[in-house]
């Protein structure tokens, strides 16, 4: 039935709540929170002073799931495992929290009416009630009251966003013309360029040198607070869906009774892992990366068995063996480390002199006689390389060098066979020269100008309500 979502688009306002609300990430999703509210607590966190009861997440993870199920329709399946509905589920929590205290209200003809127009429900069209109870049953796997009340929520939500966002105003006219521009005028650059690599084999670095540098900057390799984790993982390959829910249940009720980790695994057939030491930025060994598992771990205390998560179709149960506190290691240990650091700052010093030597000369070059300015000669005296660019916009990248976006903004105020000054990227220095410059079609712009404002204040309200829900977020707290 859900092939009745596919060619069918929901109402525009919805879709402002999914975009608030639904997280792209990977999800963690079903049997974590089942277990979490047997083994570990009654509440899921705390939102304004209040605590929340495990049984109101559940309720928002179900809507959340039923709106991606909205949006997505038979591709939800597919999706599903793309969401990080959990997250999705806390943040609707806080927002629905927001809206209350700001005494937003809907009406019940408000949440019939719009129930009623979802084009889903409806059979030759007008609201089909027995489509709908069909729908609820297969494909939603809700109860009409809940879909209701998820429903009315939704509306709250939708009318939070209408309040805060409504006193936004549309951008000026020479926003508008910077943003259009900035989205569709291309350019494409001379450039000359110093690669720290290039200069890194002229050094000659000592010992003394090595050692003096990391005591003068041996907080640059502190060690972040690691950890070390056994675990185990069960998948239906492993035994089967109707069986791996069962088997994680008896297998953690047996650790949580004191067993030997290592013979309880045995007994199911499973193999006992150890990750080894992993900082806590860094991917889990053997799993990958893991927000939810790194914030489990920071609060465990040793010893302590995490409740079971689920990650795609994978359980894992988890304990906590090993925690190292943040540390600065002895020189001898990451000597080659410490020599690697000193090799890249001098020569990354030693490229940006050679960088400000090549524009000085550039500058009194082009301020005597512009005309006989040769980038690539003068790049050439000096050991640097020289190249060229196709055509790019603005937030594109430009092939071998990264991000467009500062050469694109440079290149834009350059006058006919004037260079920049140094510009300054991961990849290294750069001084550019303006190759060529498509500007935008002006009847074009006139012609897309009004939609263009509806669509930079619809982000412009999007980018603050979105800033509004993480200040929310930050003051909320989650158990």
């Amino acid at each position: 039935m859900l092939k009745a979502l596919r060619h069918k688009k929901t109402r525009k306002r919805i879709l402002i709540i999914l975009a608030a609300v639904i997280v792209p990430a990977f999800t963690f999703w079903g049997f974590s929170g089942a277990l979490r509210s047997q083994q570990q607590s009654r509440w899921a966190g705390k939102i304004s002073g209040k605590r929340i009861p495990l049984s109101d997440y559940q309720d928002a993870l179900s809507a959340e799931r039923n709106l991606a199920i909205i949006q997505y329709g038979e591709n939800f399946t597919e999706i599903e495992k793309l969401l990080n509905l959990d997250a999705a589920a806390w943040e609707r929590l806080i927002l629905l929290s927001e809206a209350r205290k700001r005494k937003i209200s809907v009406t019940d003809k408000e949440v019939i009416d719009y129930v009623e127009q979802y084009p889903f429900f409806q059979r030759n069209g007008r609201f089909d009630n027995s489509l709908y109870s069909q729908m609820l049953q297969y494909v939603f796997r809700t109860q009409p009251r809940q879909f209701e009340e998820q429903t009315r929520q939704n509306l709250f939500l939708s009318k939070l966003y209408q309040e805060l966002t409504r006193n936004l105003k549309p951008p000026d006219d020479k926003e508008l013309n910077e943003e259009y521009i900035k989205l569709n005028e291309e350019v494409s650059l001379y450039y000359i360029y110093a690669n720290p690599l290039d200069f890194a084999k002229e050094l000659s670095i000592d010992d003394t040198e090595i050692k003096d540098y990391f005591l003068k900057n041996s907080i640059r390799f502190k060690q972040p607070l690691s950890f070390n984790i056994e675990y185990v993982s069960l998948s239906p390959d492993d035994k089967g869906k109707e069986n791996i829910n069962e088997a994680v249940k008896k297998l953690f009720l047996r650790l949580k009774k004191g067993e030997d980790f290592a013979k309880a695994a045995q007994d199911f057939n499973l193999t006992l892992k150890q990750t080894g030491l992993f900082g806590e930025s860094d991917p889990i060994p053997g799993i990958g990366w893991s927000p939810q598992i790194k914030e489990l771990i920071a609060r465990a205390d040793i010893g302590e068995y995490l409740n079971p998560l689920q990650i795609d179709k994978t359980y894992y149960i988890l304990k906590v063996t090993e925690k190292k506190e943040p540390y600065i290691p002895d020189f001898e240990t990451i000597k080659d480390k410490v020599r690697e650091g000193v090799i890249e700052e001098r020569s990354r010093n030693l490229a940006e002199e050679k960088m400000k030597s090549c524009l000085k000369e550039l500058r009194e070059l082009y301020r005597t006689n512009p005309r006989s300015l040769n980038f690539e000669s003068i790049a050439k005296n000096r050991g640097l390389k020289t190249g060229s660019t196709d055509m790019f916009k603005y937030g594109s990248y430009i092939e071998g060098i990264g991000a467009s976006d500062n050469f694109w903004t440079t290149a834009r105020n350059l006058k006919k066979g004037e260079h920049s000054g140094i510009i300054t990227a991961p990849s290294g220095f750069y001084i550019i020269r303006l190759k060529s410059r498509t500007p935008i079609d002006e009847k074009k712009f006139a012609a897309e100008k009004d939609g263009f404002a509806q669509l930079l204040l619809l982000q412009k309200k999007q980018e603050y309500f979105t800033k509004f829900t993480e200040e929310l977020k930050r003051k909320a707290q989650r158990f």
